[in-house]
């Protein structure tokens, strides 16, 4: 059994649509960011860098793992899915993995930070991320002409940059004239597990519907980047 520790975030969704995806038994525990139930002992003691997600194999002397790529990883060896054992295509699906750890993750999460959350609109700042976002979504959209996946097949790779790149527009992101890019956004709705894995621990899509709950999102996440 496997506890996962996670809140309704692309890297949450990143570990919950990986564990839907596989077919894994797992316990939800969700953390509230805006509480900081991410600072409590316990949980640093899981993550000392207190983030979301970490997961603890039970079946494995109860280890636990944090940084949504690692766990990624992990999930991947431990169940011989998603992740291919040819020596080439396992390397470009851990550097498609990589590409969104360093790039799409940081630059969209920046983007989300001075264009929705940071109470002074920085306008340098948000067209600095959201263009650097933009020309990573091309990088993307590049990569996937003519493929249906990023390497062959789909994998943690796809998983986690379709993680981030489905949430474009609460980034102020565009994808118009990437076709190949929403093609692929599309394609991965339907596979097995994602929409199951977005519901976890809560749907946000609903509550961001809603304009003036999405403005207390809003409110609340400006809250935690300000601490």
């Amino acid at each position: 059994m496997i506890d996962l520790y996670t809140t309704s975030t692309p890297n949450g969704h990143k570990v919950s649509c990986t564990l839907e995806s596989m077919g894994l038994d797992y316990t939800t525990h969700a953390i509230d960011l805006q509480k900081g139930d991410q600072k409590t002992p316990d949980f640093l003691a899981m993550n000392p860098n207190g983030r979301i997600p970490v997961i603890v194999d039970r079946k494995n002397d109860d280890l636990a793992i944090f940084e949504s790529g690692a766990i990624m990883i992990y999930l991947a060896e431990k169940t011989g899915k998603l992740l291919p054992k040819d020596t080439v295509k396992r390397s470009q699906v851990i550097q498609w993995l990589m590409f969104q750890m360093g790039g799409i993750g940081p630059m969209m999460g920046q983007a989300n930070v001075f264009f929705r959350y940071f109470p002074e609109k920085i306008q340098p700042a948000i067209d600095r991320y959201q263009n650097e976002s933009r020309r990573l979504f091309e990088v993307l959209n590049t990569s996937l002409k003519g493929k249906d996946w990023l390497v062959d097949e789909f994998s943690i790779a796809d998983i986690a940059n379709w993680c981030w790149v489905r949430t474009h527009r609460w980034s102020g992101v565009s994808t118009d004239g990437l076709d190949d890019l929403k093609l692929w956004i599309d394609r991965i709705y339907e596979q097995p597990g994602m929409l199951k894995g977005l519901e976890v621990p809560v749907k946000v899509e609903n509550l961001l519907k809603d304009k003036k709950k999405a403005e207390e999102f809003a409110k609340g996440g400006g809250s935690i980047v300000q601490k």
